[in-house]
């Protein structure tokens, strides 16, 4: 699989989640998993695109995978969340169409077939 494959799921998934946390009704322990999501997903971006170097985007999705990590949480008003959510669900279906990655990463050990 590229890695624009594998960076276009790991955005829709993460966009999906912030997309249903724009409805109302959710309990806190949504909101935990969407933390989880999102840095999964951002974190995981940010080290293709690091891999890749693409040193912009290595800044753009560190940010946003510090912004929604789970283990030092960033206390906001429930408000401001919806507007962060919104932008950044926004931002990243974007990027599932124009942040184009090179393709598929060479495994370090692998050996030249013959």
């Amino acid at each position: 699989m590229t890695n624009n494959k594998k960076k276009n799921i790991a955005l829709l998934i993460a966009t999906a989640f912030l997309f249903l946390a724009l409805l109302d009704g959710w309990q806190y322990g949504f909101f935990t998993i969407l933390r989880f999501v999102v840095f999964a997903s951002t974190a995981y971006v940010t080290w293709i695109a690091y891999e890749e170097q693409k040193e912009k985007w290595v800044w753009i999705f560190g940010f946003v995978a510090v912004l929604f990590n789970p283990f030092i949480p960033i206390h906001l008003n429930r408000e401001i969340w919806i507007v962060i959510d919104l932008v950044i669900g926004v931002f990243l279906l974007a990027m599932t169409f124009f942040f184009k990655l090179n393709g598929k990463l060479q495994e370090e050990h692998e050996e030249p077939t013959t």
